[in-house]
C-alpha cells in the first residue's frame, strides 16, 4: 500500500468473531489484539467540539491541496517517516487528479486514536464508538495498524464527488505540537466498472439465487471491498457483509492462508489467491498459484493458460460473471508472470 507513513493492517471481523476468508490483495490477517490500556479511540461524538472542528478543517484544506496537485505543500506538511519516502502519495495524487480537481468533498465524522506506552504497538486494534451485544453499530468502527509509534492519530474519510467517478479519500493525520500533519493518503474509488458496492451485492444475491456460489462469494468480496474506504477499518456494513456471505464459503477457494490444488496437463498447480479485479473496463478474476521459477516466461505463459482453461473448467459459471481470467504465476521470491485470456477466447 503507498501512501503510507505506518504500516496498516487488514481489519474485518476477527476483531469481533473469528473470520472465514482473507480478502485476496495480497495482506495477512491473524490479528494479535494488543493491550486495551494501550490504545484508546473517540468516535466524532466523544470528542469536544474544538478538536473535531479542527480535524473537519484539516482534512478539507489536504484534499484542496491535493486536488490543486500540489505535492510539495503535501509534504511539508507530512510527519517525517512519510515525508522521507512521499512517492506513494505523489503517484496516489496524480492517478487520481481528475477525480479531484474541481471536485467537492464531504467529510464524514473523524475518529481519533491514541497510542500510549514507550514503544511501538506491534498491532495496535481501536475499537471505536459505542458496541452491542452483538458488536458494531451504526456510528462504531475499528481499526488495525500495525508498529504504530505512540502518539495521537486521526483518520478522517472525505466523500469526493463532482469529477468523472465518486472517489473516497481517507487522511491518517498525526498530531504533532498544535498541528495535525499528513501521516497517510488513501484515495480509493467508490465504483468498480462503473458499479457501486450496492450492484455487486445485489449481483451477488442473485448469483447465490442461482446456486453460483463461487460467482456470489466473489462478488460479495467486492461489495465487501467497495463498501469500506480502506482495507484497515471495519464498520456495521462491511461486518454485516462477512456475514451474509458466510454462506457462499466454499473449500474449494483458497482462503485464510490456504491453498487449493487445480490440476492441468498432468500438473498440479497450487492456487494460493482467487478474487476478482477491475481491468479495463471488464471485472475480471485473478487467480495466483505458487511457481518455481518464473524464468522461462514462455513455458510459465503455456502454464498460466493450462491453468486459466482448467479454471474455467472447473468453475464453468464463471463465465456469467466475469470478462477473462489472470493467471499470475509467483516464485519463491514474490515475483510473478502474468497471462490475461479473454473469456470469449477460453476454450
Amino acid at each position: 500500500m503507498p501512501a503510507e507513513g505506518f504500516s496498516l493492517r487488514k481489519v474485518s471481523k476477527t476483531t469481533i468473531r473469528n473470520r472465514w476468508w482473507s480478502i485476496g490483495l495480497g495482506l495477512t490477517l491473524g490479528l494479535l489484539a494488543a493491550s486495551s490500556a494501550a490504545q484508546t479511540c473517540q468516535s466524532a461524538a466523544d470528542m469536544d467540539a474544538a478538536t473535531r472542528t479542527a480535524l473537519e478543517t484539516t482534512a478539507k484544506r489536504y484534499f484542496e491541496i491535493a486536488a490543486h496537485g500540489d505535492t510539495a505543500s503535501l509534504k511539508q506538511n507530512a510527519i517525517p517517516s512519510l515525508a522521507s519516502s512521499f512517492a506513494g502519495v505523489e503517484a496516489a495524487v496524480k492517478d487520481n487528479q481528475a477525480a479531484l480537481s474541481g471536485a467537492h468533498a464531504s467529510v464524514r465524522p473523524p475518529f481519533l486514536l491514541s497510542a500510549d506506552g514507550p514503544q511501538p504497538l506491534p498491532h495496535a486494534e481501536f475499537l471505536c464508538g459505542v458496541f452491542g451485544r452483538d458488536g458494531q453499530t451504526k456510528e462504531s468502527a475499528v481499526f488495525v495498524l500495525n508498529n504504530l509509534p505512540p502518539g495521537k492519530y486521526a483518520v478522517t474519510v472525505l466523500d469526493i464527488a463532482g469529477g468523472p467517478s465518486p472517489i473516497t479519500l481517507t487522511l491518517v493525520l498525526q498530531q504533532m505540537g498544535a498541528d495535525w500533519k499528513l501521516g497517510g493518503f488513501y484515495a480509493k474509488s467508490s465504483q468498480t466498472t462503473g458499479h457501486d458496492a450496492a450492484w455487486f451485492l445485489q449481483r451477488a444475491r442473485d448469483f447465490k439465487a442461482k446456486s453460483q456460489i463461487h460467482n456470489a462469494s466473489l462478488y460479495y468480496l467486492q461489495a465487501i471491498a467497495l463498501s469500506t474506504p480502506v482495507d484497515f477499518m471495519s464498520t456495521l456494513s462491511t461486518d454485516k457483509l462477512y456475514d451474509e456471505a458466510k454462506s457462499t464459503q466454499t473449500a474449494d477457494l483458497p482462503a485464510n492462508g490456504n491453498t487449493v490444488d487445480i490440476s492441468a496437463g498432468g500438473k498440479t498447480y497450487h492456487v494460493t489467491e482467487i478474487f476478482p479485479l477491475a481491468v479495463g473496463n471488464d471485472l475480471d478474476v485473478v487467480v495466483k498459484y505458487q511457481s518455481p521459477d518464473i524464468s522461462d516466461t514462455a513455458r510459465t505463459f503455456q502454464e498460466n493458460t493450462a491453468l486459466i482453461k482448467a479454471l474455467v473448467t472447473k468453475f464453468p459459471e464463471f463465465r456469467d460473471a466475469f470478462g477473462g481470467v489472470v493467471a499470475r504465476a509467483v516464485d519463491p521470491s514474490g515475483h510473478d508472470y502474468g497471462t490475461l485470456l479473454a473469456m470469449k477466447d477460453i476454450k
